[in-house]
């Protein structure tokens, strides 16, 4: 397989630092700063010491029995994100830019959040290492994830709502992007994916490729193999995907990433970047973006807050142009049935987000033979999505908080 021109911050014609001119001098200086700190020694004991001993490393391969036996056919694994400190993987890039951060001489970091996984992960790693956090949330996202909001405002940042827009992500970071350039001397930009300009995609990557490391050793000692025969994740911007599939690329594993469906095929009906996106420019970076002829965003939709993004990362786009890595989509419904299908099999409750990638291992599974290996990266848990569940169940798919339709309901 070809291999990025990462040097110069593309990966194939993808990627890249399209950014206003006052932006240019610090990406350049925090590539820079990347590229050194992250070889030095005393850097990468001190990220490793955190990781293992503050936010739970490493997390457990779980051969998840029922629900292999519920669908047949081949074993399915589960790599534990979920049970990291916060509930999702984002705490690794958290700790390793808000280290980076503070090496730096930053003392205040910005970052912004979708399904607020994110942005609990910046709070809680500024919290530890003593910076001001300030975390830009779409006012659409803040009602969807209320719980989060709270968990980031009681570790001590400041929630800003954003109402531009779509009021999600795609808002949130613009948001962010002009926070940054007004403070970029004492401020650093924790970007939460494998998104924007260089050096975000390749450092964001680089920070969770723990995961699938973690996850090939696991695999020798229980099944005495490196890679599983299909390694499935959700994909947003795409982090834990590229974290867990980075590991895997000199293996004949089949892997496959998992976009948001939606609610249909219909541009704005899903957020499913191979299904209907163009390649563009957004968040300083060239990759597909869903837009119109004229170049206009267009609304997303997805039950998952975190899926629910215009863009995806362009790293991915180059492995899908390799024919390294395949992707697909999952819509709103088959979601939720996976979300139900591993907590009444396993007694685990997935973030919607991950629970996309359970649906698609649930296409496979029955079509695999019993010595064959399903490897599904378990994103986050779910406790933050229980409203929406509750709501989508309640309400015919349409997704309202449950307590928002209680509270409808004892209003009329």
């Amino acid at each position: 397989m070809a291999r990025a021109t990462e040097a110069t911050g593309q990966f194939g014609p993808y990627g890249g630092r399209f950014v206003p001119e006052t932006l240019m001098a610090p990406l350049a200086e925090l590539s820079k700063a990347y590229d050194k700190i992250i070889r030095q020694r005393a850097f990468r004991r001190r990220l490793r010491g955190l990781l293992a001993d503050y936010a739970g490393r490493p997390t457990p391969l779980y051969l998840a029995e029922r629900l292999s036996e519920r669908l047949g056919g081949a074993r399915i694994y589960l790599k534990r994100e979920d049970l990291l400190h916060t509930g999702a993987h984002k705490i690794n890039n958290a700790i390793g830019q808000a280290l980076l951060a503070q090496k730096m001489g930053k003392e205040r970091v910005i970052a912004e959040t979708g399904a607020g996984q994110h942005g609990v992960a910046t709070a809680t790693a500024a919290a530890l290492l003593g910076l001001r956090c300030t975390v830009y949330m779409g006012t659409e996202d803040m009602r969807r994830q209320r719980l989060n909001v709270e968990r980031m405002r009681l570790l001590g940042a400041e929630v800003c709502g954003v109402d531009a827009g779509s009021r999600t992500l795609k808002d949130a970071i613009n948001e962010a992007l002009r926070d940054w350039v007004t403070h970029v001397h004492h401020s650093h930009y924790i970007l939460g994916s494998v998104l924007g300009p260089d050096p975000y995609p390749r450092m964001v990557r680089d920070f969770h490729r723990v995961i699938g490391d973690e996850a090939r050793r696991q695999l020798k000692k229980a099944e005495g193999r490196w890679g599983p025969d299909l390694a499935v994740a959700c994909v947003g911007g795409g982090s834990n995907a590229l974290g867990l599939f980075t590991a895997f690329f000199g293996d004949r594993t089949r892997m496959i990433g998992v976009e948001a469906g939606g609610r249909g095929d219909d541009l704005g009906e899903h957020a499913a970047r191979f299904q209907g996106g163009t390649l563009g420019v957004l968040h300083g970076t060239r990759t597909l973006v869903l837009q119109d002829r004229e170049g206009q965003i267009v609304p997303t939709h997805s039950v998952s807050a975190g899926l629910d993004y215009p863009a995806i990362g362009p790293e991915h786009v180059f492995l899908h142009d390799e024919g390294r890595v395949e992707y697909t989509s999952v819509g709103d419904r088959e979601a939720i049935d996976a979300f139900h299908l591993l907590a009444e099999t396993e007694g685990i409750l997935p973030a919607l987000e991950s629970a996309h990638a359970l649906a698609e291992a649930a296409r496979h599974a029955p079509h695999m033979s019993a010595k064959m290996v399903i490897l599904v990266n378990l994103s986050g848990r779910g406790d933050k999505d229980v409203e929406s569940v509750l709501g989508f169940d309640s309400g015919d798919g349409v997704v309202t908080p449950f307590v928002d339709r209680r509270a409808e309901r004892e209003r009329s």
